[in-house]
Parts: structure tokens; sequence; C-alpha cells
């Protein structure tokens, strides 16, 4: 079993790329991100600029999965603390709820599904507590991709094609996203001057313009003139949230994710439960280690993610979840022997971009930011250049539940940006993109990590499961033969998938080792590591 960062057994699979190491280091879901990041850190930013500059440029450059219209989440890693931050939006005060509470369910695209947008205000948040440089300098990357085009990614390009039936005919898509009526094509150089106009106002007023400034007047118009429900107050109203995260053991590892709003306690549950259990002794792709994963897995949707919502009620409801006791009670439920239909529930599968940054002082961040389903909404704004999330399709229309759709509240939210400790104290950021298969990703990661002591980049390519309703599990292609037919012999309704899609999620890994950096970057997505 490895119970160090630093001595990590060989990679028992075999690799598509090599773990990449040095100084500093920024690995993001696009290339020209990751790139953008290091350009901070070569100007003399620290591990904070990076991911600011990272995050910003993304949201250009892959607005398939996030925008400056969505919701980030971070965690810090400072001068050996954690700092977490929630930077969700709320749902407009003006929204009609009674109407929305008689629905089956939350409209998933259009103006009903619009929340106010946070990623900014992480953005001005991480700069103001953290950052070294001009919000402005830190900006310029992604001010540049948005008034002089970039070629678009091909993974990009193919998200893009597939959402064009779904959304054209919403308020500003077309005109944002769909230059000549049509989408771009891999290659294909795209370019959103509005955008970088609306950017340069972020960077000049500190992020206060998208809040308080130009950009939200024409957020307020675009919807007072298209039928939606934001307004100045709203957008007035946000702040994002400096949170404690949660934390919790996994054998030698100390584990933190962040509190609900957020899912993070769904992998925790899941990994308490997994250390009432031997999986070192299982190979790491093995029918006995991956079922007792999917169990755990489903235990954990079904027991901490009916009281995720928004509120202290939410948070103690969660915190009493983790207790020791219960975590013993469902892992003695958890049968080794044969599949259970745990009565577990799950949202659609979102778009979601991670990254993570460390420089050469030992700060990290690990960052991820998301508009939920492609292109959120599908409501943009063309004037500002900003296409707005549909994080309200989260919310619940059903009275008991902790996410109960209400104005002014924020909604069940998917993504997480996880943190992890060795027992030296090495820290280690990680996150995996794909809705509810987030939670899923960091199990089978801290799995494959502490159990089965893989190789950070042999984590990252090894093929996943996912969890779906009832006893179903879908298997990505590249399990060994006969693990199937195992868990089929279980009781698991297996579906064996012929080909990996970004449903199985794109996982990053960065790991501080001693006072340099190892990095991994999936193969799934258009990944990269920048390294100097």
């Amino acid at each position: 079993m490895a119970t160090s960062f630093q001595a990590i057994a060989p990679a028992r699979c075999p690799a598509a790329r090599a773990t990449v190491h040095g100084d500093e280091m920024v690995v993001a879901s696009q290339p020209l991100a990751a790139q953008a990041g290091l350009e901070m850190l070569v100007l003399g930013g620290n591990a904070a600029d990076a991911a600011i500059a990272a995050a910003a440029a993304i949201a250009v450059v892959e607005p398939t999965n996030n925008s400056l219209g969505g919701d980030a989440f971070a965690q810090v890693c400072h001068g050996g603390r954690l700092h977490g931050l929630n930077a969700s939006g709320r749902a407009p005060l003006a929204l009609d709820t009674a109407r929305l509470a008689g629905l089956a369910a939350m409209p998933q695209r259009g103006w009903d599904s619009v929340t106010v947008p946070g990623a900014v205000s992480a953005w001005s948040a991480l700069a103001r507590r953290f950052g070294r440089l001009p919000l402005s300098t830190v900006l310029l990357p992604a001010i540049r991709y948005a008034r002089d085009g970039f070629p678009v990614s091909p993974g990009v390009a193919q998200k893009w094609r597939e959402q064009v039936a779904k959304l054209q005919d919403q308020p500003g898509f077309a005109a944002c996203y769909l230059p000549g009526g049509r989408a771009p094509v891999a290659g294909e150089r795209f370019a959103l001057p509005a955008l970088a106009a609306t950017l340069e106002r972020i960077g000049r007023s500190g992020g206060e313009d998208f809040y308080r400034g130009e950009t939200a007047s024409l957020l307020d118009a675009h919807a007072r003139a298209t039928g939606g429900s934001l307004r100045l107050a709203d957008l007035h109203a946000h702040q994002a949230e400096w949170v404690e995260p949660l934390q919790a053991r996994y054998r030698a590892l100390s584990l933190a994710e962040l509190p609900p709003n957020g899912q993070g306690a769904v992998a925790l549950f899941a990994l308490g439960v997994l250390a009432h259990h031997d999986l070192a002794r299982h190979g790491p792709d093995s029918v006995a280690s991956l079922h007792l994963q999917i169990e755990a897995i489903k235990l954990a949707f079904a027991e901490i993610g009916p009281l995720i919502g928004d509120g202290p009620a939410a948070l103690a409801a969660v915190q009493a979840g983790l207790a020791p006791a219960r975590l013993a009670a469902a892992a003695a439920r958890l049968r080794s022997d044969a599949a259970a239909d745990t009565g577990h529930r799950f949202g659609p599968l979102a778009g979601t971009v991670y990254l993570a940054a460390g420089d050469r002082d030992g700060m990290m961040v690990s960052l991820i930011q998301s508009n939920y389903m492609g292109f959120g909404s599908g409501v943009a704004v063309p004037a500002a250049g900003v296409s707005l999330q549909n994080r309200g399709a989260c919310f619940s229309t059903d009275p008991a539940s902790p996410a109960f759709i209400r104005a002014g509240a924020r909604p069940f939210h998917t993504i997480l940006p996880g943190f992890a400790f060795d027992a030296d104290g090495q820290p280690m950021a990680f996150g995996a993109t794909g809705g509810t298969f987030q939670p899923q990703g960091h199990v089978q990661m801290m799995v494959r990590l502490q159990d089965h002591g893989q190789d950070l980049q042999a984590i990252v390519d090894a093929p996943r499961f996912k969890v779906g309703a009832g006893r179903a599990v879908h298997l990505e292609p590249g399990f060994p033969p006969g693990v199937a037919q195992g868990l089929a012999a279980l009781g698991h309704d297996v579906v064996e998938m012929d080909r990996s899609t970004w449903d199985f999620g794109g996982m990053q890994m960065l790991r501080r080792a001693g006072n340099a950096y190892a990095g991994a970057c999936d193969a799934r997505r258009d990944s990269h590591a920048a390294v100097r």
C-alpha cells in the first residue's frame, strides 16, 4: 500500500503520457488556458495569478463547458493551510418560484434556469486575497484570445456542434456563438470582441464591473428585453464566500472537499465507507475492488445526496452524515458478494473544466468552474459576449428537498475541487469533470493512489466506471477481460462502452513533491500540463 506521494509504486497500467515534473506548473483541460497560467508565473506572479489567468482563458477558449456567466469553486493551499472558496450564485429575486415549484422538474434551458454568475467573483476574490499581479495583467491572455481569436480545439468543436440544434433559438446564442450561422470546426479561428471588452472592464475594475458596472447593466437590459428575471439587484448582492473545507481521513491521506451546496461530501462518505474494507489486497482493476467502490458510491449518493442544499441546516445534516458511526454502519451494510439498489438518484450530466496551479513557493490552487450543461442555459448577452449558466436546473421542485427552488437561494452544485495531503504533509490538488461523475472520479483517483499505489498519470489514464441508477454501471474500454462478466455475476447491470466519452470526466492531478511538482492531465480532453 502506498502511504506517501513521494514513494508511489510504478504504474501498473500503461500511460498514454508520462507524468510531468517541474518547479512550477499549471494543468488544465485546454492547452491555451494552461499556457495562460504559465505566462503569469513567468511574469513573476504566483499560483493564484496563474489559476485566475487559466480560468479566464478557458472561459474564452472552451465556451462549451464554462464561461464568465458560470460558477466557480476553489481550494487554496497557502502556508500549510487550506482556504475554501464558494463562488456559486443564487436564484434571481424576481424569479417566479411559485410557477416553477408547480412543475415536475426545473427547466434545463432558457431564462428560468439562469442563476447569478459567480465565476468572476471567484477570480476577484482570489486576486484580492492571494494574487501578486494586477487583475488587468492577469486577464491579458484571455483578452487576447477573445479579441484576436483562437483556433478551436477538436474536443470543443465537437461539443459546440452538438449543442447547435438545442440552443440556436435561445436569446443571443446565435449572435454570439454561430458565426455564419454554424458552429466553428476544429482549427477554425473564433473571436468574440465584445467579450474582450468585457474582460478589459473587469480587469480595470478588479472584477467590480461585472456586478456593479457596465457589464451588469448589459446583463440586466438583456434580461428585461428577452423575458429573464436577472436584475441589477441580484448582481449587486452577489459575493463569493470563503468557507472552511470539510476534511476527513482515508487511510494515510487527509482529504478536503468543499461543504454544501456542493457534493464533495459524497466523495468523503464513499471513501469513509471504503476505509472499512481492505482494497489493497485486490488488484486495481479487479472485480472485487471495483465492486466495493461501486457499492460505496451508490451508498454515498443515497445517504448524503438528499441532504445537500443551501444554508446552515444542510451543512449540519451533511456533517452528521459523515460521522464515524454513520460511516461504519453503512460499511457494514455493504455486501462484497452482491450488488444492491440503494435508491440513489442522479441529475443530468454536465460540462465543466478543472485546473490546478502550483508555484515555486508552494502555493497551490485547485479550481473548477462551469456553466453546467453545454453552453449553460443557452442564453447569451451579445453586447457583453457572455453566455449564462443553467445552474438553476439543479434546484428541486419537491418542497421537502433541501434544494427546493427559492428566490435568493443557491442550487445544488455538482462541481468540486479536491485537495489531499499525504502522510508527510505533501499536498495534492485534483479534480474530475462530468456532473455527478465528479465524486465518483474523486473516489477512483484516491483508491488508485492510496490502495493500489499507482503513478499520477497512470491513475488519469486508467479505465473508469460510472455508476448509474439502480444496479447500472457503465465501463469504459480498457478493463481486463472478464471484469464485465464478473461484475454481472454479482448482480450489476453492466454496460460496456465501445469508446470513452466526456461523460467519464476529465481528470487533472497536481502534486507537490519536495520542492517541485508532478502533474498529470487527461487524454480524454484537450488537456495540457504547462511547466517551467
